[in-house]
This record gives C-alpha cells, structure tokens and sequence, in this order.
C-alpha cells in the first residue's frame, strides 16, 4: 500500500494560527512590558476559559504536571491514592513528587478509564484520594466515583488532561471532583504550547491555588505555604487567547474525521472503535482502536506496518504506568491485578487526528488497516 503523499504522517499536530494574528499579541507585550506574574493576557484567559468551559473559576499554570502537582498539595492530600494504571506518566508521578503512594486499580472494559467496581476494594486506612482520569476525553463514571468518596471522605481529584470541552449530562466534565486538572501541551486540542490549568469550585480554593503556584507569597513579604513556580507566562496566555477563536471550527474538523475513520473501520474484523457514553459531548482529541483476536496480525505487527508507510500513530497507552520501574514492584501493580489494562494496553493504537489530516490521508490508513483481509502484509 502507497501512501498517496510522500511526508510522514504523525499521530497529531498543532494547531498554529497564522502567525500574522500573532504578531499584534507580542507588540502589546513588547509595550507594556509585563511578562508573567498575572498579566493582562492572563487575566484575560482565565476568563474566557471561564464562559467557553463553562466553569466558575480557574488557575492556569505552566504545564499541566504542575497543575496535578499543586492540586493535590491544594487539597492537602498524603498517605495513598486510588488511581488507574492506564494513563500518561505524569499522573502517577505527580503523586511520587508529593510523597504519596500510588495505589493502581483496574480499568473499564468499555470506557478504559477507572472501574468503579474495583475501587472500594482497594481503600484502606491510609486512603485519602481518588484520583481518576478522563481517559481519550471520555468521562469517568463520576456519580458511581462520587457516592465512592462521599462514602469514605475521600477527596477527588480529576486528570482531565484530554477533557477540554467535553460535556457530560450537559454540563462541564470539569465541573466534577473536588478539583479537575487540564492539559495545554502541544499536542491537546487546545494548546498554549506548554500550559494547564486547575478548575476549581470556589474562590477560596483559587486564592490557596494561585498562591501555591506563586511560591506561597501571599504579598511581597509574606509567604505561607511551600510554594512552586508554576505560573503560565504571558506569551502563553495570549497565544491561548488567539488559539480559543478558532477552536470550534478545530473541534468541527476532528468530528468529520472521527466520523470517517468509524464508517471506515466499520467492516474490518477485529478492529474495535472506542465510543462516547450517552449524553457525554466527545471532543475527538484522540482516535483510539484496540486490535483485537478476530484481526489477522498482532498489535505491534500492524504497529509496524503503520510505521513502514511513515504513518506514526502511537501506542497509547504502553506500558501501563504501573509496569515502569518506579512502580511495578508496589503490590497493586500486578499484572494479575489488573487484567483489563493490561490486555488494553497491548491492543491500543492512536490512529493520528487533527485539524487539516486530509480525507485521501485517513482512507490510505483504513486501507493499511484493511489490507490483511485483502493482500498480505509481510510481518
């Protein structure tokens, strides 16, 4: 199978303006010479993130690892937290640079996130958190999670790193737990190239927030806390702020290829598409399928077929976190403990998709996918 163009193909790619619209952004800066510390930009962000997100307040950091780093120091969490092993590594590092011990549980079958149904099991004295994530922007079980942590007075803490914009039952996916993190990275759906946030419920949580990541200064001679330096720069609000009047209409071309990849893929035996739950508003940030049995080549064979046609989708997620080497010798990294993930992990493949992946691009891959029960690829 030829690829109808020649220029490797990636799993993503930014989303970049046009520079033109840029440029007025940086001459304001170069102006008014504030270039960090809660600018004008910054300001400005975090509220049009308010009333695009449809949340009441909401920090924005450098990077999204520091964003879960400060939350769960926000919330005061120590001792253990519940967590999946089906995720980026940031997750469960966050937890190891706060001190705190990563307790994993296993995974959905259906939605790959947080299975409900293991987490009471796993509580213990030392318990104090839950902190699931929003896997591929699909929204956890986050009534069954709620009644969870109600029950045993744990805090909940979401890695939302994929969910910006998603929707469940109407409103913000981010409007759940006790606090939710979000991703600004690159490669997200909406980027200010390096950036995050934490979406909190109230005012008060946001002062001890926006404190926490400026070093603890409460003014220039009074620090309360041991703070970070986790602060977005005004460069990247204000690209942020550029990148927000166009996502929409970015959100609009990864549905039609979302949809295209699934009318495609349809017929392919043993190709499994991961679907939205009902009443949730998917952002398509991400296309995964889990090649199953039924399919005539193994994950990694079509993995590498992918790659000989410079197409450079990604196993995501593999390894598990709980198979690196900082955690698979904790009890609950067991593999024999967590059978869903680990079976997930070695059928996922990303399929790329982003705004401008061309129509001709998408059905050269459903063809590379499809060509087992056609021709024969050499493994």
């Amino acid at each position: 199978m030829n690829m109808p163009k020649k220029t490797p193909v990636y799993v993503t790619q930014p989303l970049l303006p046009d520079l033109q619209d840029f440029l007025p952004y940086l001459e304001t800066i170069w102006e008014n010479k504030v270039l960090t510390n809660a600018g004008p930009f910054h300001q400005q962000l975090e509220q049009a993130l308010c009333d695009y997100l449809g949340v009441k307040h909401i920090c924005l950091f450098a990077n999204g690892t520091l964003a879960l780093m400060t939350a769960l120091q926000a919330l005061r969490i120590s001792g253990e937290v519940i967590t999946t092993p089906y995720s980026f590594v940031a997750t469960a590092h966050s937890l190891l640079w706060n001190g705190i011990k990563p307790v994993f549980v296993d995974v959905d079958p259906v939605t790959l996130n947080l299975d409900p149904r293991k987490i009471e099991a796993a509580i213990t004295p030392h318990t104090t958190a839950i902190m699931p994530v929003h896997c591929y922007g699909q929204p956890c079980d986050v009534a069954s999670i709620e009644k969870i942590a109600d029950n045993y007075n744990l805090k909940v803490i979401y890695d939302a790193a994929h969910a910006f914009g998603v929707r469940h039952q109407g409103t913000s996916v981010l409007n759940y737990g006790d606090l939710s993190v979000i991703s600004f990275h690159a490669t997200k759906i909406f980027n200010t190239f390096e950036g995050g946030a934490i979406i909190c419920p109230d005012a008060k949580t946001k002062l001890r927030i926006d404190r926490l990541k400026n070093f603890g200064f409460v003014d220039e001679v009074t620090v309360v806390a041991a703070g970070i330096n986790g602060k977005m720069s005004e460069i990247n609000a204000a690209f942020g702020l550029l990148q927000l009047k166009g996502i929409d209409a970015a959100r609009e071309q990864r549905r039609a290829i979302d949809a295209a990849y699934r009318v495609q893929l349809a017929g392919v035996p043993g190709i499994h598409c991961l679907t939205a739950g009902e009443g949730d508003a998917a952002n398509h940030a991400y296309f995964p399928i889990l090649v199953g049995p039924a399919y005539p080549l193994s994950r990694d064979q079509l993995f590498g077929a992918l790659r000989e046609q410079e197409i450079y989708a990604r196993r995501y997620f593999y390894p598990l976190i709980s198979d690196f080497p900082m955690y698979r010798d904790m009890p609950s990294a067991a593999p024999a403990r967590l059978p869903i993930a680990q079976r997930a992990s070695s059928q996922v493949i990303c399929l790329p998709i982003y705004p401008g992946l061309a129509d001709d691009i998408v059905a050269a891959i459903v063809a590379i996918i499809a060509a087992p029960f056609t021709t024969t690829i050499d493994s």
